[in-house]
C-alpha cells in the first residue's frame, strides 16, 4: 500500500463525500451540536461547526438559530475554536469558551447579546472543559483539566501537554512522577469582581454541578489518572465551611450530576460503563436533606441526559433497545409521560441530549437520520417538528440505500439487536460486519455525513451490518454488564450468529464477508479473524491485542481489569486465553490495522504486534499509523485518508461484483 494515495480515485471521492457534508469556505454551519436557551426565547444557542479548507482542522463558532424562522446567525469569530456557550439566569451575559489565544488552551469568555461584544474572564490554570452559572447568576463554575491531563477515549485518547517555553525539544518526557497539571479541579468565577479561585481539595473532579448558590456535587477520584475515573464517587462539597459529605458508593460508573433549583435534590446516572463521557444507565435521586439515595423508574430507558423542570419534574433522555427516547418524570408521584419516541432517528451525540424549552413538557434536540443531515428539531405541546437542516443542502443519497432494524438470536437464545444499511442493489450482497466501540456502546441512525466510507461501500454495493451485541447501551444494566468477564465468549457468538442470519435470509453473499470497528471494535476485528476463517478481509482501527501489554501501556488499565475480570499474572487466565495475538496464528484474513502514534487508550504498539503475529504465519498485513492522531482518526486530511484506504482494503479483497 502506497504511502500517498492523494490521486487515487477513492482518496478524491472521499474529499468530495466530505466537502459536500462540510461545505468548505462557504460559510455555512456543517453541524450542531451543544444547544442551549438564549437570552431571547425564540431562540437557541449552539455550537456550530464551519470549515475554511478541507484539508485544514475545523473551528466552531457560537451561533443562534430562530425558532420562528430557521434562520442562523453566527455570533463569534474566533480565531481557533469558540464553543460550550450558557446564558446567565437573567439573561444579561452569554459564558462561553473559546482557544482563541492558543490552540487547545480553552478559556472563559463572555458575550454581551446586544452589542455581541466579546471580553476575556479570569485566566486559570489549566484548559476548561465546561461552565455553569450558580442560580443566583453571581458566580460561573468551571471545570479545569491541567495542562498535561489527558483526553477521554472519545475525544482522542492523548495527553494535553502545554509547550513549554525554553526547553529544548531533546529534553526528555518523564513519566510516574506526580504533577500538578494532571488534575481536574473545580474553579469558582466571581463574576462581580471578576475573579476566580479554585476550589480546595485532594480529589480529581471530573464532573460537578451546583447544589444551590453555595455547594456543589462533584463526581471524583482519589487520583488524577484516566484510568482512576472507572472507581469514582459522588460528593458534596460546602464552598462556605470547605467541608466534604460522601453521598454514594457506586456499584459501577456514574455521572451527569444534576441538582433541583432549591438544590436539596441531585439526579445523576449510574452505569456499567467502558469510556468516560459516554454513560446510558439507571437514574438515581439523592434527597440532600434525608441523606437518602434511591433508583428512579425509567421504562427500560437507559437514561444518557437530565434536565430539570422543577423541583417535582425531571426532562430526561435516553435509549431503549433501539430507540431514542424523551420522558418527563414527575418524583412526587413516580409517574412518568413519553413525550417523544423514535427507532428511525435519534438525537446527535454520543447518546441521546435534550434542551427543555418554554412548558415542562417542551424541549428541543438535533435531530438525525442516517440519510439525513442533523436538523434542530422541537416538542411543544405534543407537537413534533423539524425546524431546519444543519446546512441548506444535505449529502444526496439516491443511490446509497436504506437502513432497516434487525432481531435475532444468539446461540445461546438471547435475543440481540442491529442495524443493516443495504444498498440499492439487489442481494446476496458482500458485507462488511461493522462494530461498534466500547464495549459498552450502540449503533443508532448517526448520519453518514461524518462516516463517507461506509457511504463509499454502500454506493458500490456493500451491505454493512451494525449490531448492537451484550454490552451495548439501551438494554439496561444487566444486558451491559454480560460483557464484563466475558469479552471475546458471548459476544462472538452475538456477532457471528447475525452474520449467520444474513446468510440464511439471502441478504449476505458468505464468500464475501469483511469485518471492522473501533477501539472495542477493532479488538474484535482482531479477534473474530482468529475464531472464524470466513472473512475475506479485516480493517481493524485502534485495537487492544494484547491484554497483558494493553494493560501496561494505556493509560486506562483499569478498564482492562474491570472488563478481561482477571489479573495477568495468571497465566492460564482471560488475560491470555482472549488476547487476539495469542490466536494470531489461526487466522487467514488479510488485515489492516489503523492507529494513531498519540494514542494512549490503545498504543499504536498493540496494532505492530497483532500485524507482525500475522506476517509471521504468512497472512497480508498492513500498519497504518497517522502521527498525529489519538484514538481514531479525527482530524483533517487524515481522516479523508482513513476513509478511502479502508474502502481500497475492502475493495481489493472482497470485489463487490463478485470474485
Amino acid at each position: 500500500m502506497d504511502r500517498d494515495i492523494r490521486n487515487t480515485p477513492a482518496f478524491l471521492e472521499a474529499e468530495r463525500l466530505f466537502a459536500a457534508a462540510c461545505r468548505p469556505g462557504e460559510g455555512i454551519v456543517s453541524d450542531i451540536a451543544d444547544l442551549a436557551l438564549s437570552p431571547n426565547a425564540s431562540r437557541l444557542l449552539f455550537t456550530g461547526t464551519l470549515i475554511e479548507e478541507l484539508n485544514t482542522p475545523g473551528a466552531t463558532r457560537i451561533c443562534e438559530f430562530d425558532l420562528d424562522t430557521g434562520s442562523i446567525r453566527i455570533l463569534t469569530s474566533g480565531p481557533n475554536s469558540d464553543r460550550h456557550a450558557r446564558t446567565s439566569p437573567d439573561g444579561t451575559t452569554i459564558a462561553f469558551l473559546s482557544d482563541r489565544d492558543g490552540a487547545a488552551d480553552y478559556q472563559l469568555f463572555v458575550l454581551d447579546p446586544q452589542t455581541h461584544a466579546v471580553s476575556p474572564g479570569p485566566r486559570v490554570e489549566g484548559w476548561v472543559e465546561c461552565l455553569e452559572w450558580s442560580p443566583d447568576g453571581q458566580r460561573i463554575l468551571l471545570g479545569v483539566a491541567g495542562h498535561g491531563a489527558d483526553l477521554s477515549s472519545g475525544q482522542g485518547a492523548y495527553k494535553t501537554d502545554a509547550v513549554e517555553d525554553g526547553v529544548p525539544g531533546w529534553m526528555p518526557q518523564i513519566t510516574g512522577a506526580s504533577a500538578d497539571a494532571l488534575w481536574r479541579k473545580a474553579w469558582i468565577v466571581d463574576v462581580g469582581h471578576a475573579e476566580v479561585s479554585c476550589v480546595p481539595g485532594a480529589a480529581n473532579i471530573w464532573e460537578a454541578t451546583w447544589c444551590g448558590n453555595d455547594r456543589l456535587a462533584v463526581i471524583a477520584s482519589k487520583d488524577p489518572e484516566e484510568g482512576a475515573w472507572y472507581g469514582s464517587g459522588l460528593s458534596l462539597i460546602d464552598l462556605t465551611t470547605g467541608a466534604t459529605t460522601r453521598l454514594h458508593e457506586p456499584e459501577h460508573q456514574i455521572g451527569l450530576p444534576q441538582a433541583s433549583a432549591s438544590g436539596e435534590c441531585l439526579a445523576f446516572v449510574e452505569a456499567v460503563a467502558s469510556d468516560r463521557g459516554f454513560l446510558a444507565g439507571a437514574l438515581r435521586l439523592c434527597d440532600l436533606h434525608k441523606g437518602t439515595c434511591q433508583l428512579l423508574e425509567t421504562p427500560g430507558v437507559d437514561v444518557t441526559c437530565i434536565e430539570w423542570r422543577s423541583d417535582d419534574l425531571l426532562l430526561v433522555a435516553g435509549h431503549r433497545s433501539l430507540e431514542t427516547v424523551v420522558l418527563l418524570i414527575d418524583i412526587s408521584t413516580g409517574t412518568h409521560t413519553e413525550l417523544w419516541k423514535s427507532t428511525l432517528a435519534t438525537a446527535s451525540g454520543d447518546y441521546a441530549t435534550v434542551l427543555g424549552l418554554d412548558r415542562p413538557d417542551a424541549f428541543a434536540f438535533v435531530w438525525e437520520r442516517f440519510f439525513e443531515r442533523p436538523r434542530i428539531a422541537t416538542v411543544q405541546g405534543g407537537a413534533f417538528r423539524v425546524a431546519r437542516a444543519a446546512a441548506p443542502h444535505p449529502v444526496s443519497n439516491e443511490d446509497a440505500g436504506r437502513a432497516e432494524p434487525l432481531r435475532w438470536r444468539a446461540p445461546d437464545g438471547l435475543p440481540i439487536e442491529g442495524w443493516l444499511l443495504r444498498p440499492a442493489s439487489e442481494p446476496p450482497h458482500p458485507t462488511i460486519l461493522y462494530i461498534h466501540d466500547g464495549p459498552v456502546f450502540h449503533w443508532r441512525p448517526h448520519w453518514l455525513g461524518r462516516a463517507p466510507a461506509a457511504a463509499m461501500l454502500l454506493r458500490r454495493g456493500y451491505a454493512i451490518f451494525m449490531p448492537n451485541p451484550r454490552g451495548s447501551s439501551g438494554r439496561g444494566t444487566a444486558f451491559a454488564a454480560r460483557v464484563i468477564g466475558d469479552i471475546g465468549g458471548g459476544d462472538t457468538g452475538d456477532l457471528l450468529s447475525g452474520i449467520d442470519y444474513l446468510v440464511e435470509a439471502g441478504i449476505a453473499d458468505p464468500s464475501r464477508l469483511g469485518v471492522t470497528g473501533l477501539s472495542y471494535g477493532g479488538l474484535m476485528t482482531c479477534w473474530l479473524t482468529t475464531q472464524d476463517t470466513r472473512f475475506k478481509a479485516a480493517v481493524s482501527v485502534g485495537p487492544a491485542t494484547n491484554h497483558v501489554s494493553h494493560h501496561l501501556t494505556c493509560n486506562i488499565p483499569q478498564f482492562v481489569s474491570l472488563f478481561v475480570q482477571d489479573h495477568y499474572t495468571n497465566l492460564s487466565g482471560a488475560y491470555y486465553s482472549r488476547s487476539p495475538i495469542l490466536h494470531a496464528h489461526k487466522s487467514r484474513t488479510p488485515t489492516m490495522l489503523v492507529c494513531g502514534g498519540l494514542d494512549r487508550c490503545t498504543p499504536a504498539g498493540e496494532a505492530l504486534q497483532f500485524h507482525n503475529a500475522l506476517l509471521e504465519n504468512g497472512v497480508e498485513s498492513v500498519v497504518v499509523e497517522y502521527p498525529q492522531e489519538g484514538h481514531g482518526v479525527r482530524g483533517m486530511p487524515a481522516a479523508i485518508d482513513f476513509a478511502a484506504r479502508c474502502v481500497m482494503w475492502f475493495e481489493e479483497y472482497i470485489p463487490a461484483n463478485g470474485p
